[in-house]
Formats: structure tokens, sequence, C-alpha cells
């Protein structure tokens, strides 16, 4: 049927085909986010909104998750305090000030990294 064409295509997509026969209560948190989005993109929407989708995820898994909305031909909007996801997954980016929407055409994400000495152990932030 057409349903299961596009369950198996959206499936590969996310690179979970092996995972087409599996019960979802014994997948990772991961797996479990990848599966939820697939069912999402199954019903092929017009836009996604996706809240904070790295978070919670190891390395492999998150670079799953940005390699698949990299690759999204529709709409999303995504709200995330991780600013390497939003640098590299949008183009524009909307802050809140106190409850109000600020749209800033100038702004323009990039890493910053710096040391500081905290006792003997160097960190980022």
């Amino acid at each position: 049927t057409e349903a299961l064409a596009i369950a198996h295509e959206t499936l590969a997509l996310l690179e979970l085909t092996p995972y087409a026969d599996h019960v979802t209560y014994k997948l990772s948190g991961g797996e479990k986010r990848l599966v939820a989005l697939a069912t999402i993109l199954s019903l092929q929407p017009e836009v996604l909104l996706l809240d904070e989708p790295s978070t919670g995820l190891d390395r492999t898994t998150h670079e799953r998750m940005a390699t698949v909305l990299e690759q999204l031909e529709i709409p999303y909007l995504l709200i995330s305090h991780n600013l390497d996801l939003l640098q590299r997954l949008t183009d524009k980016i909307l802050t809140l000030d106190h409850g109000k929407l600020i749209v800033n055409e100038t702004a323009h994400l990039h890493a910053h990294y710096h040391l500081h000495r905290h006792g003997e152990t160097p960190h980022e932030h």
C-alpha cells in the first residue's frame, strides 16, 4: 500500500530500516526520538515545529538528527539553546526578550571558544 511505502521510505531516510520490526519500548532514547521524527515525517507535513530536538542525544544520534533536518525539503521552525545546531540548520534567528519576539536581520551565529583557568581544568562555554 501507499502508506507502507511512505513508512519504508521515511525509515530509510532516517537510517532506521533495521528497526522496522522492533518494539519501540526496547529502543534507546535517541532511537525513540528518531522514530518519533520518522512518524511525523511519514505524515508528510507541510511544516515542522521542533522544540529542542537534540536535547539528551548522544553525538552519533545528534549528528543523524541534524543530517536528516539538513536534507528536509520542507520548512521548519527550530527552538533550541544549542547554538551550534542553530548555526548549522537555520538561516534566520528570532529571539524572545521579556515575552516579545525580536527579529534581528543582522544577527550572525558564530562559535566563540576560549579557556579559563578554573583550578587546573580549562573549560569551554
